[in-house]
């Protein structure tokens, strides 16, 4: 009987770097980053650089490293076999219709609401949460 296991490797600073990193520097560089890449992607030559921008919100805002690889654990036979492959994205053609519908002007309303929640103490777990999947709202893509 075979198994497979899929598990997302992240690497980065820990919970308390980040929390430190996002209160000193993170608030209010993402806040500028953002404004930056929607200013960009409202021109066709900087549509490519504010998308890339968007991608990297929770970098800017949280120090947190995308995952890149998956680690993949299949068993057939018995035999542990371990693979690390690119994470799977959606088709280029599905990402970039929903983009065009959807995520070009959602994605600015959720990282603004994200961006006041972290002003919050009670909701600030919730804006951290939404920074860490802004690169899903603006294209689909999967970190």
């Amino acid at each position: 009987m075979s198994q497979i296991e899929q598990r997302v490797t992240r690497s980065g600073p820990g919970c308390l770097v980040q929390v430190l990193w996002f209160i000193f520097v993170g608030f209010w560089a993402s806040q500028i980053w953002l404004v930056l890449a929607w200013f960009l992607n409202l021109t066709i030559i900087g549509l490519p650089i504010g998308m890339w921008m968007l991608n990297r919100i929770p970098q800017v805002a949280l120090l947190r490293e995308p995952a890149q690889l998956t680690t993949v654990v299949h068993s057939p036979d018995g035999r542990i076999t371990l693979r690390q492959t690119e994470l799977p994205q959606h088709s280029f053609l599905l990402r970039a219709l929903y983009f065009l519908l959807i995520g070009w002007w959602f994605s600015l309303v959720w990282l603004e609401v994200a961006w006041i929640f972290c002003a919050t103490i009670l909701l600030f777990p919730f804006g951290i949460a939404m920074f860490a999947s802004a690169p899903k709202v603006v294209s689909l893509r999967r970190t």
